[in-house]
């Protein structure tokens, strides 16, 4: 089992403060497990079995307790008197007003509080109003190539990186060995989060429709869209719709967790761009089910590994525009910032003029990263060029 130490030591760091863990990602990420995993090394720091309360609320077990007065007296009834206990509850957002027994728990002396959810949805509205400056969220995503790098032992990295850009990185699939039987299974967490995530609660009823605009965001990951555009082009093939109701579906889709977005920002100008954006799949092996593995779209996927990694590594992601140029990222934490390129490939010299001349242009003194699957890295300018399966291993 992977430790995911990315997110663990978030939760050590924040253990016994005063604030709620909210702990978010697609379906089937590895939340619950990390939940076990933090309940283990409690345990193995002098907490006892019974100064934790765990409870799955997709188990049938504890059903009924979806009712949040149910629930918040299960709970009460076993807080342990004078001592602190550890209250975990996954899947949170399957309970009706769930937010009035979070909050309650949150004000009693002595309580622990951390939650999951599979839907952003559930930090909106009347949480986010009761909650308001008392949670940390802490956002996650399928493994890295790091994490799975080490779910397998090690060994030649280019080979297992082949494997991870093929098969993806939800966990459970991971240790998958067939070939159908994984497919099968990445296909049931896709169909699940459209079904539960999207189509259930925003009450969706032409699927169709909504199966239209994921194949279109998931042919264009990497490409710049917005909702007229894909509005216009589901209509020129025959699925008539609008911009609002596409803007509805991939609100959706987002807030599901089957999407992330990056929006522009203008690199000279040094302000945020409203108009279009770009979208990114939470796992490339959800693409791959939903259009079959293509050949020519090498480039994109690897920018879509790279971005999720930036997200995975605390940066906040956007597009950089330079004149009439692009970069592909602009990664910022605090005060520092990095620009990166993405690139199968810049051993053409076109290529290789076409990713450097955009980081050219920028003047400033943060560092530059022209990432490809080269094994001759290169640079210029001050520019590094750094190999794609060595920068993810940290190297």
């Amino acid at each position: 089992m992977v430790q995911r130490k990315q997110y663990m030591s978030k939760l050590i760091k924040m253990k016994d403060e005063k604030i709620i863990r909210v702990i978010t990602g697609i379906r089937r990420c590895g939340k619950s497990t990390l939940l076990l995993l933090f309940q283990e090394y409690l345990k193995q720091n002098g907490v006892t079995d019974d100064q934790i309360i765990s409870i799955n609320f997709e188990d049938l077990q504890y059903e009924h307790l979806l009712d949040y007065r149910m629930l918040n007296e299960y709970v009460m009834a076993k807080l342990v008197k004078g001592k602190k206990t550890y209250v975990f509850l996954d899947e949170i957002q399957n309970v009706v007003d769930f937010q009035r027994t979070v909050d309650s728990l949150y004000i009693r002396e002595n309580v622990d509080v951390y939650i999951t959810g599979s839907n952003a949805h559930l930090l909106s509205g009347e949480l986010a109003t009761l909650l308001s400056g008392r949670y940390i969220e802490i956002n996650m995503l399928p493994l890295s190539f790091a994490e799975y790098y080490e779910l397998k032992g090690g060994g030649n990295k280019r080979e297992l990186f082949t494997s991870f850009y093929l098969n993806g990185a939800f966990p459970q699939a991971t240790v998958i060995v067939d070939d159908d039987i994984r497919s099968d299974y990445v296909r049931g967490v896709y169909n699940t989060v459209l079904l539960k995530d999207v189509v259930a609660r925003k009450k969706v009823t032409d699927v169709e429709l909504l199966e239209s605009v994921v194949r279109f965001l998931f042919d264009n990951i990497g490409n710049i869209i917005s909702s007229k555009k894909i509005a216009d082009s589901l209509t020129s093939y025959g699925r008539k719709t609008n911009p609002i109701t596409v803007e509805n579906y991939v609100t959706a889709l987002l807030e599901s967790y089957v999407l992330y977005k990056a929006s522009r920002y203008d690199v000279k100008g040094k302000q945020h761009l409203k108009s279009l954006e770009k979208c990114y799949v939470s796992d490339i092996s959800l693409r791959h089910v939903v259009l079959g593995e293509r050949d020519r779209d090498i480039g994109r996927i690897l920018e879509n590994i790279v971005y999720l990694e930036l997200i995975r590594r605390g940066y906040t992601v956007k597009i950089g525009k330079v004149g009439d140029k692009e970069v592909d990222f602009v990664a910022t934490v605090g005060d520092q910032r990095v620009y990166y390129q993405v690139a199968a490939s810049v051993l053409d010299p076109a290529t290789y003029e076409r990713e450097f001349s955009s980081l050219q242009l920028i003047k400033d003194h943060y560092p530059k990263y022209v990432l490809t699957m080269d094994d001759l890295p290169s640079g210029q300018d001050g520019i590094q060029q750094k190999n794609i399966v060595d920068w993810l291993l940290g190297e």
